[in-house]
C-alpha cells in the first residue's frame, strides 16, 4: 500500500512534534558519540517483482513536498549542521581551501565572428565571467557577468553560444543549479537581452541559425508546478525560434511522439544547409547507442542515416562536403568516418581507424580545426592528442606536458589555431595556443597558486581485478611522503556510461593532500577509459563487475600497506554516489568512512523519475525478471542490512537535483541510520539551491568541500587537519 493524502498530512503533524520535542530536549550526541536520528516511520509498501516480495518501508519519502519528508529533512539537517559545527578542523579546512581557490582562472578561448571569447575569474567570484576582445591577446572588456544577474531563484550561468557573426550570445541560466536552463540571448553591442527567452530545455546547447535571425534548440514540454523534480524526460523534441517572435510560434522541427522517450541534440553545418540531429532514447550518450537525423533545411526534407540505435555517434563537424562522425560502430574503440550528407544511404567513409587506444565518446573529444582532425584519446587513462589531414593521412602527435587531461581544441575548419587546458592531478590548468597548421604548443594563460605543485607527486600504478583484469589506479600525495599502512587514503571512483575518470585538478583536494592525505583515482570497467569493451564489461546484469573492481582497488591499497581498512575512505558522484553505497553495504568492514554523493540507491524505482528510464542502458530495467535480480542483489537500499556496523556516512543531495531525485539520498540515509550497530555517524546533507553539481558557486564548492574533508579528518583520524605542507 501507499500512503494517502491524509495520512502523509498526520505523518507530518506527528513527525512535526515529535522532531520539535527531540530536539528540544535531547542533545545532537548520545553518550559515545553516537547521533540521535531523527525518527523515521516505516511504512507497510510492499511491491511484487516477478514473484519476489520487496519491502519499501521509506516510500513516503519520495514525496519531496509532504510535511513529513519536510520535517524530517529539515532535522536531519539540524543534525548535520551540529556536528560539522562541532569539528574544530573544520573552519582551518574551510580557510585553506578558500586561499587553495584564489587564483585567477581563465578558460579556454573560443572565436566567432572576429571575436575572441574566454571565461575568467579573479578566484573570490562565485561565476567565471565571460570577456571578450578582438584578438585573444588584445585588451578584453566584460560581455557578460554571471554575478550581476538578479539574484532571485540562485541563477547559475552553464554555457555561451554565439552566433555566426559574433554579434548575439546565447547563454544557459539553471534556477539553483537545476538542469532545467533557460537560454537568454545578449546583443554584445548594446549588452542587453533580448525578449526571447528558449524555456524548457536540459543537457543540449542551442545553435544559431546561420543568418543570426533564430536558434534550434531541443525541450521538453512544460513540467507541473512543484513536479519539476519527479517529472520524468518525455516528449522531447527540436524547436525552432526566431528571433523577436512569440515561444508559442516555435516551430517543431524533429520529433517523435511515438517514442517520447527519444532526445535529441542538434548541430548546425557551418554553411547553414544542413541541421544534423543525434538522437537517444533517454538522454543522448546515455546508452552509448544513437540515431542521426539530417534536415535540408531549404526543403525540409529529414532522412535517416543511421538507424536502429546499434552504434554511437557524435557529430565532429563538416567540410568539404561532408559531415565527420565519430563513431563505435564495428569499432568499440572508436573510429572517425565521413558521409556525403546529399546521399545519407551512401557507404560511410572510414577516416581514421580505430586505434589500440580509445577515443572518448563523452564531450568533443575529435575536433575539425584548422582542416584538421583534432583527435583526442585515451592511454592508461590519460589524454594523447594526435592531429590528421582530412583524409586521415600526416598523422602527427601533439606533444603534452605529461600524463594528464588535455580539453579543448574546438574551432571551425578555417581557423588556423585552437586553445587547449592541461591539468593532472596536482597541476591546476594552463592554457595553450596550439598553431595547427605548425603543429606547435605555447603557453597562453598560466594560473599562479597559492601552495608548490613540485611538493606533490602523481604516480600510476595498476592492480589486479578480480578476475585478474589488469586496472589502473592514479595516486597523488605530497612529496617524501612515507607509505605506510597508517595514512589516510581518499579512494574515488566512478564506473559507468563509458564515461572515463581522468586526472583533472581540483583545488580542494590538495587540502587534503597537505594533511598528510593520500589520493586514489581507480579506473574502474563500465567507463571508458579502454573504450567501448571496457564500459560493456560492467553493465546490466554484469554490474557487479563495477563494485569488484573497486573493492579490488581497496584491498590493493591495505594489502601494499598505502592504508589500512579504518584509514580508508571512499567518494563518489551520481553514479558513483551508486559505487560507493554498493560497496559500503557489501564490505562496511572494509572503509573507515563514505561519501556518498547525489547518487543512484534504489535501484528498484530509479527509472521512474527525471531522467531515470535513459540510464537502462547501463542498469537495466527492474521490469525485466533477469535484470531485477542483478539490481536487487547490488541495490545499497535494499541491502542495507539491520545490526551491521557501518562505516561512518555522509550522504550529499542537492534540493534541486532533477537528474537524480533527492529520495534516493534520503530513503538510504533513513535505511542506513535505522540499521547502524555502531557508533559512526551516518548523516545526510542536503545542498540548498543546488543540483546534480554542475551549477555550483564557488562558495558552494568551498563550503562543501570542507564539510566532506572535515567530515573525513575526524572520522579518519588525522592530525594537523588545514595546515600546509612543510
Amino acid at each position: 500500500m501507499t500512503f494517502n493524502r491524509g495520512e502523509l498530512l498526520l505523518l507530518g503533524l506527528c513527525a512535526a512534534l515529535a522532531l520539535g520535542a527531540l530536539w528540544a530536549c535531547t542533545p545532537v550526541l548520545r553518550g559515545g558519540g553516537r547521533p540521535a536520528y531523527p525518527p523515521a516511520p516505516r511504512g507497510s509498501v510492499v511491491e511484487d517483482y516477478h514473484g519476489t516480495r520487496v519491502a519499501d518501508p521509506y516510500r513516503w519519502l519520495e514525496e519531496l513536498d509532504s510535511p513529513a519528508t519536510r520535517a524530517w529533512v529539515e532535522a536531519e539537517g539540524q543534525l548535520t549542521d551540529a556536528y560539522l559545527a562541532q569539528l574544530p578542523q573544520r573552519a582551518r579546512i574551510r580557510d585553506r581551501i578558500a586561499a587553495l581557490y584564489d587564483f585567477e582562472k581563465t578558460g579556454v578561448p573560443f572565436s566567432q565572428g572576429g571575436r575572441y571569447f574566454y571565461t575568467s575569474n579573479s578566484g573570490h567570484q562565485d561565476q567565471s565571467v565571460l570577456l571578450m576582445a578582438p584578438a585573444a591577446d588584445a585588451a578584453a572588456v566584460v560581455a557578460l557577468d554571471p554575478n550581476g544577474l538578479p539574484p532571485a531563484g540562485h541563477p547559475v550561468v552553464t554555457g555561451y553560444v554565439p552566433s555566426h557573426d559574433g554579434r548575439l550570445m546565447a547563454y544557459g541560466v539553471s534556477l539553483s543549479g537545476s538542469d532545467w536552463t533557460e537560454w537568454r540571448i545578449r546583443d554584445l553591442e548594446s549588452g542587453t537581452d533580448l525578449p526571447d527567452v528558449l524555456a524548457h530545455t536540459k543537457y543540449y546547447p542551442p545553435v544559431f541559425s546561420r543568418d543570426g535571425k533564430g536558434l534550434y534548440y531541443g525541450a521538453f514540454p512544460a513540467p507541473a508546478a512543484g513536479a519539476e523534480l519527479s517529472t520524468r524526460d518525455s516528449g522531447h523534441a527540436v524547436y525552432f525560434h526566431e528571433l523577436g517572435t512569440p515561444a508559442t510560434h516555435d516551430r517543431r522541427v524533429l520529433g517523435d511522439a511515438a517514442h517520447p522517450d527519444w532526445q535529441y541534440e542538434p548541430h548546425l553545418t557551418p554553411d547553414g544547409r544542413w541541421l544534423v540531429v543525434v538522437s537517444g532514447e533517454g538522454e543522448v550518450g546515455d546508452k552509448g547507442r544513437e540515431d542521426v537525423y539530417v534536415v535540408e533545411l531549404a526543403s525540409g526534407h529529414v532522412s535517416a542515416m543511421a538507424s536502429g540505435f546499434a552504434a554511437a555517434y557524435t557529430y565532429v563537424g563538416a567540410a568539404g562536403g561532408r559531415l565527420y562522425f565519430l563513431t563505435s560502430l564495428e569499432a568499440p574503440n572508436g573510429r572517425v568516418i565521413a558521409v556525403d550528407p546529399q546521399q545519407p544511404a551512401a557507404a560511410w567513409r572510414t577516416v581514421i581507424p580505430q586505434g589500440r587506444d580509445a577515443i572518448e565518446f563523452a564531450g568533443r573529444s575529435v575536433t575539425l580545426v584548422g582542416h584538421r582532425l583534432l583527435v583526442r584519446s585515451l592511454h592508461d587513462a590519460h589524454s594523447r592528442v594526435v592531429s590528421y589531414a582530412l583524409d586521415g593521412s600526416g598523422a602527427r602527435e601533439i606533444e603534452l606536458p605529461g600524463a594528464g587531461t588535455a580539453v579543448g581544441f574546438d574551432g571551425e575548419a578555417d581557423d588556423p589555431e585552437t586553445y587547449y587546458a592541461f591539468s593532472d592531478l596536482v597541476t591546476p590548468p594552463t592554457v595553450y595556443r596550439y598553431d595547427v597548421a605548425g603543429g606547435r604548443s605555447s603557453v597562453w594563460r598560466a594560473p599562479r597558486v597559492a601552495f608548490d605543485p613540485a611538493a606533490f607527486q602523481q604516480q600510476q600504478v595498476f592492480y589486479p581485478a578480480k578476475d585478474g583484469t589488469r586496472i589502473p589506479l592514479l595516486l597523488a600525495f605530497r612529496r617524501g611522503l612515507n607509505l605506510h599502512a597508517n595514512n589516510p587514503v581518499l579512494l574515488y571512483g566512478y564506473g559507468g556510461f563509458g564515461l572515463s575518470s581522468l586526472p583533472a585538478f581540483n583545488p580542494a583536494r590538495i587540502a587534503w593532500l597537505e594533511m598528510g592525505g593520500v589520493f586514489a583515482l581507480a579506473n574502474i570497467r563500465g567507463g571508458g577509459e579502454y573504450g567501448e569493451a571496457w564500459h560493456r564489461q560492467a553493465i546490466r546484469t554484469h554490474k557487479q563487475v563495477v563494485f569488484d573492481d573497486f573493492l579490488a582497488a581497496a584491498r590493493f591499497l591495505i594489502d601494499h600497506h598505502y592504508t589500512s581498512a579504518p584509514r580508508l575512505a571512499i567518494h563518489g558522484r551520481s553514479n558513483g554516489g551508486l559505487l560507493v553505497g554498493a560497496c559500503l553495504t557489501q564490505r562496511p568492514d572494509l572503509f573507515g568512512a563514505a561519501v556518498a554523493q547525489v547518487g543512484v540507491l534504489d535501484m528498484l524505482r530509479f527509472n521512474r523519475f527525471g531522467q531515470g528510464a535513459g540510464w537502462e542502458g547501463d542498469y537495466g530495467s527492474p521490469q525485466d525478471p533477469q535484470q531485477f535480480r542483478a539490481l536487487y542483489a547490488y541495490s545499497p537500499l535494499h541491502n542495507v542490512r539491520p545490526g551491521v556496523r557501518y562505516p561512518a556516512t555522509l550522504v550529499i543531495t542537492g534540493d534541486h537535483d532533477t537528474r537524480v531525485m533527492p529520495m534516493h539520498s534520503f530513503k538510504f540515509t533513513a535505511a542506513l541510520q535505522a540499521a547502524q550497530a555502531g557508533a559512526a555517524p551516518i548523516l545526510l546533507e542536503v545542498d540548498r539551491a543546488s543540483g546534480h553539481g554542475g551549477g555550483e558557486t564557488v562558495t558552494q564548492a568551498i563550503e562543501q568541500s570542507a564539510d566532506i574533508y572535515a567530515f573525513l579528518a575526524r572520522n579518519l583520524r588525522l592530525r594537523g587537519a588545514g595546515g600546509r605542507a612543510r
